[in-house]
């Protein structure tokens, strides 16, 4: 298990899970290149705009897809013009000439690829459990915002102990919301929250210009209720509840593209109006995802998962369950 504590991305085990790693938007015409768990994979669109996925690797002379482009939804290989439609068949041979014979290892490994809450999601094997449950998502009073993904230069690890951290959000958020809430934590708690594992409690929030407009409030503080759990092995799930309300749900996956690296893909439900632009309310909280990336990237490697790897006090019971529940999952 030793090893584990700083290698796990290519771990077999987490090839069993669904990430998200290209937001639905963004794949348009041409196919995109991705990296989940050290593997190279292509997502494209093929006929009938289905969603499909495989290794980034033209079976002929192992050629980039990526680079190549979707033609009659068919993904044609950039270096000798081999295509392959959505179930990853070869249909075409150039070379070859009409009516040749296809060789029967010419064939694209492909992975399961799947859309939901504005993202495509991707599972490299038989999945063990599925994407986790949003019940907001079904809800007609609230809309999806879907933010584009991100890559960071932090390990996965890393930023699901941020994410299930409050303690951090004085120093860390002081250019947002941080610099009204409270220093001390109250006693952590661990219930179970649906799909979801983690605790309740309240913040006191300074409530900025920008955060003003993604509120609806006008106070220099306000207070929010605020839950937040996990879901192995790398999503986190906060709620903000104001008084007024509002219920503001996000949805925060990290996806390791190795033990170094990462995608961040978030998404966010409010019951609002709609009064207020879904520009502004993905510019407010990719400014707070901003303040985590610029910390989590000053710190190298990946997080120990050992309990023993760090130093950790009864506001880290989040994380130190979620790591606990993670090493059972490797092991």
């Amino acid at each position: 298990m030793s090893e584990l504590t700083r290698t796990f991305a290519s771990h077999p085990a987490l090839r069993r899970y669904w990430y998200p790693v290209v937001r639905t938007f963004d794949l348009t015409e041409t196919p995109l290149a991705a990296t989940l768990l050290t593997v190279p994979i292509v997502v494209w669109r093929a006929d009938g705009g289905r969603v499909c996925a495989a290794l980034d690797r033209c079976p002929h002379r192992e050629a980039p897809l990526s680079d190549g482009r979707v033609v009659a939804g068919c993904l044609e290989c950039p270096y000798h013009g081999w295509s392959y439609d959505g179930d990853g068949r070869c249909v075409l041979v150039p070379s070859s000439g009409p009516g040749a014979a296809i060789p029967p290892r010419a064939h694209l490994e492909t992975v399961r690829a799947v859309e939901r809450y504005g993202h495509v999601w991707i599972c490299l094997e038989d999945p063990v459990s599925g994407i986790p449950e949003i019940a907001e998502d079904s809800n007609p009073e609230f809309r999806l915002v879907a933010s584009p993904v991100e890559r960071w230069r932090a390990s996965t690890t890393r930023m699901v102990d941020n994410f299930l951290d409050i303690s951090h959000f004085p120093y860390v958020h002081q250019g947002t919301f941080g610099a009204g809430a409270e220093r001390e934590v109250g006693k952590v708690e661990m219930e179970d929250l649906g799909d979801f594992f983690g605790y309740r409690y309240s913040v006191v929030a300074a409530n900025t210009m920008s955060g003003a407009a993604s509120s609806g409030q006008t106070a220099v503080r306000i207070g929010r209720s605020m839950s937040t759990g996990f879901s192995l092995p790398f999503g986190v799930r906060s709620t903000i509840d104001y008084e007024t309300g509002l219920r503001h749900v996000m949805l925060m996956v990290s996806v390791p593209i190795d033990d170094d690296e990462s995608y961040f893909a978030f998404m966010s439900w409010r019951n609002d109006d709609f009064s207020v632009p879904s520009e502004e309310v993905n510019r407010f909280d990719r400014q707070i995802g901003e303040e985590d990336r610029r910390m989590l990237e000053s710190i190298h490697g990946s997080l120990p998962l050992e309990a023993t790897g760090t130093v950790s006090v009864q506001s880290d019971k989040a994380s130190v369950e979620w790591r606990r529940q993670l090493r059972e999952l490797l092991s």
